[in-house]
């Protein structure tokens, strides 16, 4: 049985997995869980997302998360690249600065400034962010 995308499951909750299986094999259909699996599955969910674990042992998503009561589901942490380059102007020249935002969406702002001071740039980007929403 192949699936689009499979991702690897972590060593936990396979192992949580196979001995699932073993339990609903030898249990009629719509058995309770035994408490031990129903916490070991509450603690993967802790560490590894509602979701993952709901997926791999073939529960109920939403009848899983509402057993849990508020354990968050893990999301990947989305990196925000944070880079800013500052470049001073060279003082015997009377050019400026250029100053350049790009976002994670892709858009991009280039502003030459042609005055030897720099602008308040943090609120540039500030107003720069509010138009992109």
């Amino acid at each position: 049985m192949s699936r689009k995308g499979t991702r690897s499951i972590a060593e936990p909750i396979v192992r949580l997995q196979r001995e699932l299986e073993e339990y609903r094999r030898m249990q009629p259909r719509r058995a309770k869980l035994p408490e031990s699996i129903r916490e070991a599955a509450a603690a993967l969910a802790r560490a590894h997302g509602v979701y993952e674990v709901a997926q791999a042992l073939r529960l109920d998503y939403m009848g899983f998360k509402k057993r849990l009561g508020k354990v968050a589901s893990r999301r990947p942490n989305k990196s925000i690249p944070v880079f800013v380059e500052l470049i001073a102007p060279s003082p015997t020249t009377g050019e400026g600065c250029l100053i350049e935002f790009e976002s994670t969406r892709g858009g991009k702002m280039s502003i030459h400034w042609p005055v030897r001071v720099a602008p308040d740039w943090t609120a540039l980007l500030r107003a720069w962010r509010g138009t992109e929403q």
